[in-house]
């Protein structure tokens, strides 16, 4: 329970600017889907241990939505990221200034602080398996410091897949 606690708290703190977009099917009856697994053959663009936190947030999540990990699936669950590495947009701002009667100079700068981050968009796909189409996707915008220790960056994950999970199924 501890470990809950600290990764909701982890959550909050390092990707409350997490966005999410989605895109679907219209012709798609998504209340039929209750079995998934994930794509055979995930092509994540991310280290094995960041495709194994995706796969159990993806799974823990499903499952409290009352989902069913089956061998025999009616979705696939695939996933992908592109990152790219900046500077941290938080800095310290320093200025010196003159004023005079008639006139006035001043001069700034802002330092950053914070170290660099990792700007991240997660994509995660549902396939419906029987016709081989991509029924629903979403879209995760975010990011997290680029020494992120594994708890936060587990924490992260989480919550990019909570947000687009809440997302699923979609309404009009």
């Amino acid at each position: 329970m501890k470990t809950l606690y600290t990764l909701i708290l982890c959550a909050l703190l390092i990707s409350c600017g997490t966005t999410v977009g989605i895109d679907y099917d219209q012709e798609t009856d998504f209340s039929t889907y209750i079995t998934y697994n994930f794509y055979p053959t995930i092509d994540s663009g991310l280290s094995d241990l960041d495709d194994k936190r995706i796969m159990q947030a993806t799974d823990s999540l499903m499952q409290q939505r009352g989902f069913i990990k089956s061998d025999t699936p009616q979705l696939f669950i695939n996933f992908f990221a592109n990152e790219s590495i900046s500077n941290s947009r938080n800095t310290i701002g320093i200025g010196i200034g003159s004023g005079g009667r008639n006139g006035g100079v001043g001069v700034s700068g802002g330092i950053p602080i914070g170290g660099r981050v990792v700007n991240q968009s997660l994509t995660v796909d549902f396939i419906d398996v029987a016709k081989d189409d991509l029924v629903w996707q979403a879209v995760a915008e975010g990011e997290y410091k680029e020494k992120a220790s594994p708890r936060q960056r587990e924490a992260y994950y989480f919550n990019a897949i909570s947000k687009m999970l809440k997302k699923y199924p979609p309404t009009e």
